[in-house]
């Protein structure tokens, strides 16, 4: 038996493939291998940009004494949580109802069949952190199951019990969902805002960018201006905070501080994509420059670093360098002396360097004692001495970039890319999303139009998931609605379609796997959203939308059934729902805005970039040369061009404004639509 992960493709499973650990990569030869030699199964799961996921490699499985305990007494399997998310999201909820926090390295303990009965996440490998030894924990886990199989048995069955009901459609009472119930929510999520600095709760603090989308939605229905200012500060901190790279661009996945001063310095695109997307919704009104630099600084930072072998983006960029956790990113106050001579100063001062440091005696950059803009002159100068340090950090050892590329986390970036190139007549963001676009269609989908999750070294791995058809055909019909390419929105239909066959559970909602995908222990289903935004949640939007832009019924009337589906876990718990809960508001109050003309006209440009001045996280944009294609039903059939001029109808339900065809009466409307 030898180390099997060689033949893999996943950065992170080469990663490990020297280690003197036995691993094998999940699939039945595994499984049946631990039923054939009656071992237990450790399962391990990570990620290349991972910390802690390097530290307990280098403690344990590149130690051969480690490593003699785990290939005697277990069948050894290594999952990359990026690859297989199918995978981690089971284990990661038996571990929750162990009683125990998740995170990576996850690290369970398996019957032959799959089955959890016990796990944790880091083990050092000796005592340490409050910690068991892992050569403990190894022995411990095997003895009890050579010895205890009741006890093996008794959590088995406790863990396989509960998992299957929590993929049930849950009983009891469903609220009716209204704006004010959506209202009264954000009033909740605003009480666990910080009020120093901003974002949501305390440390570890990360972006919850689709609870800070909550309450901005919230702000733009009622005008409580507090809301407002929540989302402004977090995004601000956030900006300014040592969690943004302000050399580089880009965000981190999180700080381990309540002051956004100190990340754990991978980089995700997910994050990023998430990030950006709410820093332009906020934009369109609040028109903040600090906001417009960062867009352009991080979209910088993903075409510099993140642009992977066939066009589509790179998942993410690793914390450590040479063994040290953010070593790339960090300065000491002689190295920056160095780089900038007389100008270092000023820059020492607004970035908070000091000679003992503000973190284990090195230098984190960031404005927090300086969050606003300061004069043009001292930004201009400020922007030079950061150019300089850039190039100087480009001499360093780079952390290892993760270039695989994912279907979901590409279809959050291509979305939001297309949106920035939109709002800022970036036309060249607008095809660097559309390439991206058709690198997944052309590298990571079956001829059949069933999409794959993940792809490197030229090959598409693993059966495509919930998410990885919710991202990109959220995609789809955002490119179609900035370019009006027909193929976009036809792709979109194509993969609901595909979701309705093969994703739809029978009690309603979707799976997170197919029904032709590989078989778990289970299969899951919910709208909780976790790093990423949840699936369903997604797919509301992305129905609505397809109902406003089509007039089908049936679109509406499956996102309807999400709706009444997991409306139950409101009452329960809604704080993980809010992707949902802010697409339903896009179902119920849609603002479609028709355009009876032509894309090219002067006219049809006048009025959407007039749009550009407000905030509108419902819009649904459909530019048409007449409305005669629209279903009998839909509000905007019928609905001419004034006087043959270039007409805008704003649409909201079944009703639609009288026709505008100057912008100074689309002001008007708008206004009176607030």
């Amino acid at each position: 038996m030898t180390n099997l992960l060689d033949q893999e493709t996943s950065p992170y499973l080469l990663q490990h493939k020297d280690n003197p650990v036995h691993w094998m990569p999940w699939g039945p030869e595994a499984l049946e291998k631990a039923k054939k030699e009656g071992k237990p199964i450790l399962l391990s799961v990570g990620y290349a940009a991972c910390h802690w996921c390097h530290v307990m490699a280098h403690e344990s499985f590149e130690d051969q004494e480690v490593a003699d305990v785990m290939n005697d007494l277990f069948i050894n399997i290594k999952v990359d949580r990026e690859e297989r998310p199918d995978i981690d999201h089971i284990y990661q909820t038996a571990l929750a109802l162990l009683g125990e926090q998740g995170g990576w390295p996850l690290t369970m303990f398996l019957t032959s069949k799959g089955e959890p009965f016990w796990g944790g996440t880091y083990f050092p490998k000796e005592s340490a952190y409050g910690r068991p030894g892992f050569i403990h924990v190894l022995e411990t886990v095997h003895g009890i199951f050579k010895n205890e199989p009741e006890k093996v048995s008794k959590n088995r069955d406790i863990l396989r019990t509960s998992l299957k009901k929590m993929n049930e459609t849950g009983e009891g009472d469903r609220p009716k969902l209204t704006l004010e119930v959506l209202d009264r929510i954000a009033e909740r999520y605003a009480e666990e805002t910080d009020p120093e600095h901003g974002g949501i709760g305390s440390a570890p603090k990360f972006p919850h960018t689709y609870v800070l989308e909550n309450l901005w939605r919230s702000y733009l229905r009622t005008g409580n201006e507090r809301l407002a200012e929540a989302v402004i500060k977090a995004l601000t901190h956030m900006s300014q905070g040592g969690i943004y790279d302000h050399l580089g661009g880009g965000f981190a996945r999180y700080t381990v501080d309540q002051a956004w001063l100190v990340p754990h310095f991978e980089k995700m695109l997910y994050d990023n994509a998430q990030i950006l997307d709410l820093m332009l919704l906020v934009q369109a009104e609040n028109k903040s420059e600090l906001f417009k630099d960062r867009i352009f600084e991080t979209i910088g930072w993903l075409e510099r670093e993140m642009i992977a072998e066939n066009g589509a983006f790179s998942a993410t960029i690793d914390a450590d360098s040479e063994g040290v956790e953010g070593k790339f990113y960090v300065w000491s106050e002689a190295e920056i002396r160095k780089v900038l001579g007389e100008d270092a100063e000023q820059f020492l001062e607004i970035y908070d360097v000091t000679e003992e440091g503000n973190w284990e005696g090195v230098n984190i950059l960031n404005r927090l004692a300086y969050p606003t803009r300061l004069d043009e002159e001292t930004e201009a100068h400020l922007k030079s001495c950061r150019d300089k340090l850039l190039k100087a950090r480009e001499s360093r050892i780079r952390p290892g970039l993760d270039d695989k590329i994912l279907t979901d986390w590409n279809g959050m970036m291509i979305a939001v890319l297309a949106k920035a190139g939109d709002y800022y007549d970036q036309a060249n963001w607008i095809d660097r999303a559309e390439s991206a676009f058709f690198a997944i269609t052309s590298t990571a989908m079956e001829k059949d139009g069933r999409l794959y999750h993940s792809y490197r070294l030229g090959q598409a791995k693993h059966a495509g998931i919930l998410d990885d058809y919710a991202n990109m055909a959220r995609a789809g019909i955002t490119l179609y609605e900035i370019t009006g390419r027909a193929i976009y929105l036809d792709q979109t239909q194509q993969w609901v379609s595909a979701l309705n066959e093969h994703f739809w559970a029978p009690d309603g909602g979707y799976y997170l796997t197919a029904d032709d995908a590989e078989s778990l222990i289970i299969r899951t289903k919910n709208a909780n959203d976790n790093a990423t935004p949840a699936g369903n949640g997604i797919m509301i939007e992305v129905l609505s939308k397809l109902h406003y832009l089509t007039g089908g019924r049936d679109y509406f009337e499956r996102a309807a059934d999400l709706i009444k589906v997991f409306s139950v876990e409101v009452g329960r718990n809604f704080f993980p729902l809010a992707t949902m809960l802010n697409n339903y508001e896009t179902m119920i109050n849609g603002a479609q805005i028709i355009i009876i003309g032509d894309r090219k006209e002067e006219e049809t440009k006048n009025f959407l970039n007039a749009l550009k001045d407000y905030s509108l996280p419902n819009k649904v944009i459909n530019i048409l040369k007449n409305t005669e294609h629209l279903p009998f039903d839909h509000p905007a059939n019928g609905k001419i061009a004034k006087d043959e001029q270039t007409t805008l109808y704003l649409c909201t339900g079944p009703t639609c404004s009288e026709p505008v065809t100057n912008i100074t009466d689309l002001h008007v409307l708008m206004k009176r639509d607030d």
